[in-house]
């Protein structure tokens, strides 16, 4: 995690792109997630303090859009696709062997260690392949509980260097 002056300077940064292009909300939320891979508190109550704006009005942005996140997240993000057709053919039990396999009691939640942050997602737009595991964005079509447990297995092969735990 980044020093307060260090996330400080990376705040001030964004506010003055802020100032220059005359942007919005939601542009200092998204450069700020693309800084920092996350929106920490610290941040909404710099940007609150500096820019006379309510602390409110920023966490009802955050909390109205899915692609902020309030809490660090994992290295490698695995989502699970549970839109109607990956929810048919099986979405819910792959979900439910990753989210075993990983460890973690919920979606949204990141492994300890900060490898992985597992997530349910609605829809992809791949419905012809489905079911899909995202990892990293990378689709992994026509996937089974099986076939999603052995990449959770590689996965965490090539992040420890050995096999899995």
């Amino acid at each position: 995690m980044l020093e307060e002056k260090d996330m400080n300077d990376v705040l001030d940064r964004i506010i003055a792109k802020y100032r220059e292009d005359e942007g919005n909300v939601i542009f200092l939320l998204q450069e700020t997630q693309d800084a920092l891979g996350y929106i920490p508190e610290e941040a909404v109550a710099y940007f609150s303090k500096k820019l006379d704006i309510p602390s409110s009005r920023f966490y009802g942005v955050l909390t109205f859009y899915s692609q902020f996140h309030l809490k660090p997240r994992g290295k490698n993000i695995l989502s699970v696709c549970c839109g109607t057709a990956c929810h048919v053919k099986g979405g819910t039990k792959i979900a439910e062997r990753i989210q075993r396999d990983l460890g973690l009691a919920s979606d949204g939640e990141t492994t300890e260690d900060g490898k992985f942050t597992f997530e349910i997602v609605r829809c992809v737009g791949a419905c012809s392949i489905a079911p899909v595991v995202l990892v990293n964005n990378k689709a992994h079509a026509e996937m089974s509980a099986d076939s999603a447990s052995k990449l959770v297995t590689e996965l965490k092969k090539k992040e420890t260097g050995v096999g899995a735990k």
